[in-house]
């Protein structure tokens, strides 16, 4: 990562485990602020549980354990001081499903910014939110209607939206675009380029060609067989997307991008 790109997440050594099996392992990298960072490689090789390292959501996993350090704007993500919940509306998650709240669109906007104690014009807060996630045109003369009642596309744009509600600083994407069809899928790349202009964003994607077009940076994972006969992941190579898909430095990368991996 270029030395004069200001870093709003820092992992170093990390290392993951479930029930003492190591999942992923020493892992280092810099989240700069304001890009979009994507995480490739194939199945198995830590892209999401790094990924929910980043919020604790790992936390609710029975067994999980994480050795290293991850800091958010300089503070231990880990240390006892920091309450997760806290955490999590600052470096807010959206899942591969959409997942709606089974309440109104505008409750879906609302229920959040309301239990996170938002004082202000919540009209305007649910307006500004779903035209930031680019479905405000779509949903404005139906808000009293479910969430539930829209398209797959629009239900995860409504998900951006209610993450971008609490008003976070950085926006966590766990494969947000494979259970969508083509013409949502462009939608929400659209939207995660102009989401830069405020956020931070780490998306994990199985999709090269869309890591290619939104990120600015892209991690390659990879995963190598374990005595055990499971696998174990840990991070190849990081760097400016161009560099990972045109010049990487890893054989391991170049065999991934072209194609011809395993």
């Amino acid at each position: 990562m270029d030395e004069q790109m200001e870093a709003v997440l820092r992992a170093e050594q990390v290392s993951v485990s479930y029930s003492g099996s190591t999942a992923v392992k020493n892992v280092y990298l810099n989240i700069p602020r304001n890009r979009v960072v994507a995480f490739i490689g194939p199945s198995g090789c830590g892209k999401s549980t790094i990924l929910r390292c980043f919020n604790r959501m790992n936390d609710l996993v029975a067994g999980a354990k994480m050795d290293g350090r991850i800091t958010f704007n300089d503070v231990d993500i880990y240390d006892s001081s920091v309450d997760p919940v806290d955490l999590r509306r600052q470096v807010v998650m959206v899942f591969q499903k959409p997942n709606p709240f089974p309440k109104s669109i505008y409750e879906n906007i609302a229920f959040g910014a309301r239990i996170n104690g938002y004082q202000g014009d919540m009209d305007e807060l649910v307006e500004r939110s779903l035209q930031q996630a680019a479905i405000w045109d779509e949903v404005k003369d139906k808000l009293k209607d479910s969430g539930l009642a829209l398209s797959g596309g629009q239900q995860q744009r409504l998900c951006i939206a209610r993450a971008i509600a609490i008003q976070p600083e950085v926006i966590l994407m766990d494969e947000p675009c494979s259970a969508l069809d083509p013409i949502s899928t462009l939608r929400v790349e659209e939207l995660i380029k102009k989401l830069i202009e405020n956020y931070t964003i780490v998306i994990v994607t199985h999709n090269m060609q869309q890591a290619s077009r939104v990120s600015d940076y892209t991690a390659f994972f990879n995963a190598k067989a374990t005595e055990t006969g499971g696998k174990m992941g840990y991070l190849v190579e990081y760097d400016r997307t161009e560099n990972i898909f045109h010049n990487p430095q890893q054989q391991a990368t170049q065999e991934y991008v072209s194609g011809r991996f395993g």
